[in-house]
């Protein structure tokens, strides 16, 4: 009993915490890190959402900078780009904002908004693509674009403030953006590969969800479309609202194959309103522009929504779902 060594050995096997419960084990995670941040699916109702108001960023447009031949305005020795007609109308971007977190705010959702000053990235308002939640944190992810390089570092400030766990950061030569990431149901997940993420971004958080028991579907994207959220909107419990045009026959079967049903988008709809938020199973908040026809058949399925007015902010190359993280939503 006197031996030194023994002594702490005991102790040191005495007081062990153990491998388990896992990490992503609610009361493991509230003891810890004082909440049960992050989420499992993309429609249960939303509890916390990161943003970030448009702001002095949006100067780096240089009406100057026209490049005729494809319609843009932007510097490629810079980086950025506006895709517009007109250089953007800063004080409508950020009325639009403020309506849309208002609208958030009404569901009882609690916004925090990105740490630091965003410099001359532009697209830092789309805070969905440098971070994806998964259970139990983030992933901040590795940007896909010059003018968005850098967004990395905010968001994990952001995160540290907040208090949530960050479970990995893309590394190495993976490029990875939030946008085309989205959860089908508890167990499984998809990400569209593409111009702004690769199989070895995808393969990296695909190693994240493997050890929490969720599978990993890899969808290739069309073209130049750069993220999944474009195309592809999960919701409800089991029922899609996407674009066919922008997703592979592949992906519609796998669809069908865990009993997600999908709501086509009618060629008259504005193409943002796949780019909508649900907030709750069956509740949406939708930019203007669905047709009477979508809209008939969201009502027939049961689906409800609430429109936010967006134009201004799509200018930029975004919508709604761009424009939010969710942080904490409720398990179905």
């Amino acid at each position: 009993m006197t031996n030194p060594h023994w002594i702490y050995t005991q102790t040191i096997k005495t007081f062990a915490a153990g491998a388990t419960p896992a990490f992503e084990d609610e009361g493991e995670l509230a003891s810890t890190w004082g909440r049960v941040w992050g989420i499992d699916n993309d429609v249960g109702r939303i509890r916390d959402i990161l943003m970030h108001r448009p702001g002095p960023e949006m100067a780096v447009v240089d009406p100057s900078k026209r490049i005729a031949e494809i319609g843009s305005f932007g510097d490629p020795a810079v980086g950025w780009y506006f895709q517009s007609d007109t250089p953007p109308d800063i004080p409508l971007m950020q009325a639009q904002h403020d309506g849309f977190v208002a609208a958030l705010r009404a569901e009882g959702i609690n916004v925090h908004f990105m740490e630091g000053e965003a410099g001359n990235r532009l697209k830092q308002i789309y805070t969905r693509d440098p971070v994806i939640m998964v259970k139990g944190g983030a992933i901040v992810c590795r940007m896909g674009a010059r003018i968005r390089r850098g967004e990395e570092l905010a968001v994990t400030r952001t995160l540290a403030k907040l208090g949530i766990p960050i479970l990995r950061t893309i590394n190495g030569a993976g490029i990875m953006e939030g946008g085309s990431f989205t959860w089908l149901n508890e167990k499984t997940c998809a990400i569209g590969a593409g111009v702004r993420v690769n199989r070895e971004g995808a393969a990296q958080v695909g190693e994240v969800l493997a050890r929490q028991g969720v599978e990993l579907l890899v969808v290739d994207l069309a073209g130049y479309d750069i993220h999944i959220d474009v195309s592809f909107l999960m919701i409800d419990r089991d029922l899609a609202l996407l674009n066919p045009q922008g997703l592979p026959y592949s992906f519609l079967e796998a669809l069908t194959e865990r009993g997600i049903r999908y709501i086509e988008t009618d060629p008259g709809d504005d193409p943002w309103i796949v780019n909508s938020l649900a907030v709750a199973p069956g509740k949406v908040l939708m930019p203007e522009g669905a047709t009477n026809r979508t809209l008939d058949r969201l009502a027939a399925a049961g689906v409800s929504w609430v429109t936010v007015p967006y134009a201004a902010v799509h200018k930029n190359g975004g919508g709604l779902h761009c424009s939010t993280t969710p942080l904490r939503r409720d398990s179905l």
